[in-house]
């Protein structure tokens, strides 16, 4: 069937218009990002297109660059980088939505609240680092580093840079595992004990590592897997 075939009511444009963001299905949403479809393809078959080279999922396709969507057939830089501006706006929202700055970081899984956001959709690893004052309430958030699938740099010079700029009394590490598993590596945990002897020297507490993998989550204070946690 075209396009062109369906009731007035059916096209995405005119249902979301009558009946609201909410009465649409994925599909019909992508489709309206996309406008129109590809020779011998109209945009909803398209859409279907889309969403399935995300595994199904909408998580799956937010974590796809805009370079990654322009190999997908029928899909060029025009209708790439608007699919990856409209998932970078909703993941904005989400985090604006999450983030209390002034909050005090009492525990492991506000920390996760407060970033999961940020993360959940990534296909790369981030390094963040969350300022505190005395009271451990937050000063600011910061992006360290953004890496490959399965490893980013945790580079304590700028981590200490931040944190003295900052006038932070401590901070909580937070990176992100893509993989789906929240368990720390070798790497992970010798990293974590090298930033934490290089704070002492300035006075700077390490609270917490916290890597957070989709739904889930893994802290270092917790499972005290780190000597003066």
């Amino acid at each position: 069937m075209r396009l062109k075939d369906l009731c007035r009511d059916e096209m995405p444009r005119e249902k979301m218009l009558s009946k609201g963001c909410g009465a649409l299905s994925d599909t019909e949403l992508l489709a309206i990002l996309l406008r129109v479809g590809r020779s011998g393809t109209n945009v909803i078959d398209m859409a279907r297109e889309l969403l399935r080279s995300g595994d199904g999922t909408l998580g799956t396709l937010a974590g796809m660059s805009a370079e990654r969507l322009c190999r997908i057939n029928g899909i060029g830089p025009g209708k790439a980088v608007t699919v990856a501006a409209a998932f970078e706006l909703g993941r904005r929202a989400a985090v604006e939505k999450a983030g209390n700055l002034s909050e005090r970081m009492s525990s492991p899984r506000k920390v996760f609240g407060l970033m999961q956001p940020i993360t959940r959709d990534l296909d790369h690893e981030e390094c963040w680092i969350i300022l505190l004052n005395k009271a451990n309430r937050v000063i600011s958030r910061e992006m360290i580093s953004s890496g490959s699938i399965d490893s980013t740099i945790i580079d304590n010079k700028t981590i200490i840079r931040k944190a003295i700029d900052k006038k932070a009394s401590a901070l909580i590490l937070v990176h992100n595992h893509p993989s789906g598993s929240a368990l720390p590596s070798k790497a992970d945990i010798d990293r974590t004990e090298s930033l934490n002897k290089a704070l002492k020297t300035f006075d700077i507490a390490l609270l917490d590592h916290v890597i957070i993998a989709k739904s889930e989550y893994y802290s270092f204070a917790d499972e005290q897997i780190c000597e003066n946690f």
